[in-house]
């Protein structure tokens, strides 16, 4: 097939997180499977641009990527020339697949693939979530989603990541055709074997952002009563970072916290296999690639209600899934992750498995271009 990727950013614009990482690996893998993919996107770096090639493709592990200027410096990411090269071309392709919302950039293609008659496969990655939808620019957002979403939005294919993620699409649109088919993930090779730490090691890797509920872990962990070291990997803004530091200070537990900066690709997999717990209390997570990165080094996890791959764990008996409205109960899920070693030891025996089984490159790229057949680009 000649699938048309279409996404605000792409590599090696990683400080965008894990939907990059996601994007690239099912354009890579789908390239591997015999398919031809190329990337539309902008040359957006956060605040800055990437030093790219502008509008010529670029090869990256045999991806064609076009990398075209934007007007804006924002999450906005208006790119006029993306627009018209769209439009030029979009017919071309036999699926054309767009990432993300709530940026003029997306929704502009969306416009231009419904002025040409074009039926894309949107994946909102999580922007349609409570905690986005309201967060910020909340009226703006349900101005311009009565305005034109929903008109754009209906004629798009949904593909969601995790059940959650489906359940909230649908209450912004409420019978929107779509599938769920979970992210590419990178699993790392070989087995993991270790021995339990002599203190109860948990383990945080993620942005420092308040949406990732560090905050509300730090609340929960200053009323357990086991011996217990808890190791922060990321990185955030400054002063989000020394809020925290000052937090954990004023709930005594200082001593108790390593803040170990960011990990690499080739750091991750050693730091969460030398944790005896991950916990990742978000207040929303629309997928969460670091829960499958842990289980795939035998770590089990804690997660919060808001991350979506909670009903995956909970259906494979995975770690422990936690409210965190009332901070008391996600330490009880704390104490009780912490008590039961048997269970600890099974999940660390069963879940690489598992994960090798449900989340094989392969498997799910097939899942990928089944839809993509079932929602032909050029059906009208």
């Amino acid at each position: 097939m000649n699938i048309l990727f279409i996404v605000p950013s792409y590599k090696p614009a990683f400080v965008y997180g894990g939907p990059v990482v996601c994007i690239a690996r099912l354009a890579e893998r789908l390239v591997q499977l015999g398919n031809r993919v190329t990337v539309y996107t902008t040359t957006a770096n956060g605040a800055t641009e990437l030093d790219v090639p502008i509008g010529r493709p670029v090869t990256l592990n045999g991806v064609e990527v076009l990398y075209f200027k934007r007007m804006t410096k924002d999450h906005t990411h208006v790119s006029p020339a993306l627009w018209r090269h769209t439009w030029k071309t979009v017919k071309q392709y036999d699926a054309v697949h767009m990432h993300s919302w709530w940026n003029l950039l997306i929704l502009g293609a969306a416009a231009v693939c419904q002025l040409r008659g074009v039926r894309a496969v949107l994946s909102p990655h999580g922007m349609f979530c409570d905690y986005v939808f309201t967060a910020r620019n909340q009226f703006k957002k349900k101005v311009l989603h009565g305005l034109l979403g929903k008109r754009l939005l209906s004629r798009t294919h949904l593909h969601v990541s995790s059940r959650m993620e489906w359940q909230e699409c649908q209450q912004v649109n409420g019978g929107w055709e779509g599938s769920l088919i979970h992210n590419l993930v990178d699993i790392p090779r070989g087995d993991y074997q270790r021995e339990e730490n002599g203190e109860f090691v948990i383990s945080f890797l993620s942005r420092i952002d308040p949406k990732k509920g560090l905050d509300i872990l730090l609340a929960a962990l200053a009323r357990v009563d086991f011996p217990f070291r808890l190791r922060v990997a990321g990185a955030g803004e400054p002063a989000y970072e020394k809020q925290l530091r000052e937090t954990a200070a004023s709930l005594g537990l200082a001593d108790k916290i390593e803040w170990v900066g960011w990990k690499n690709n080739e750091e991750k997999f050693a730091f969460l296999a030398a944790s005896d717990l991950f916990a990742l209390t978000s207040r929303n997570e629309n997928f969460a690639i670091v829960v499958v990165e842990s289980l795939a080094v035998g770590t089990p996890v804690l997660v919060s209600e808001h991350v979506g791959l909670s009903a995956y764990v909970a259906e494979h008996n995975l770690g422990w899934v936690t409210p965190i409205s009332d901070v008391a109960l996600v330490s009880q899920q704390l104490q009780a992750a912490w008590a039961d070693r048997v269970e600890r030891r099974r999940i660390h025996h069963a879940a690489a498995a598992r994960i090798r089984q449900d989340f094989d490159d392969d498997l799910l790229a097939g899942h990928y271009l089944d839809m993509y057949r079932a929602v032909p680009a050029k059906s009208n």
